[in-house]
């Protein structure tokens, strides 16, 4: 079976390394970036199935850069792991081409790397 690969787009390494850790264990192949501008670099030279993005980051926020790839045509299923919990943040995420939405401090990381399998119908 093909390795599903995701871009970790994460400001707050401990966080980025976490999931990234909990993530290649579970036989997922993972990169890291820090911050939006990284993030759309990489997307716009690499395929990635997922991208786990935060919304809070240097450079360029989480929404700019899902405006950007809805732009750029870049197709990869998007994430968005945020401690923004407004429900107009929410919504304007899901409306910028997000598929699932967590908050950053109730959600543990098993629950995330759960969401990814139940998404791509691993379990």
């Amino acid at each position: 079976m093909k390795k599903i690969k995701i871009l970790i787009a994460e400001d707050e390494k401990p966080i980025a390394n976490a999931l990234n850790l909990k993530l290649m264990h579970e036989g997922f192949e993972t990169k890291q970036v820090f911050n939006g501008k990284e993030a759309l670099d990489v997307l716009e030279t690499e395929h990635f199935d997922l991208l786990i993005l935060d919304l809070m980051m240097p450079e360029i926020g989480g929404f700019e850069v899902l405006t950007k790839i809805k732009e750029k045509n870049i197709k990869t299923t998007v994430f968005v792991a945020s401690n923004l919990s407004q429900t107009e943040d929410i919504n304007k995420a899901k409306d910028l081409g997000a598929v699932d939405f967590f908050i950053k401090s109730d959600t543990p990381v098993s629950d995330i790397v759960l969401k990814i399998k139940k998404y791509f119908k691993i379990i």
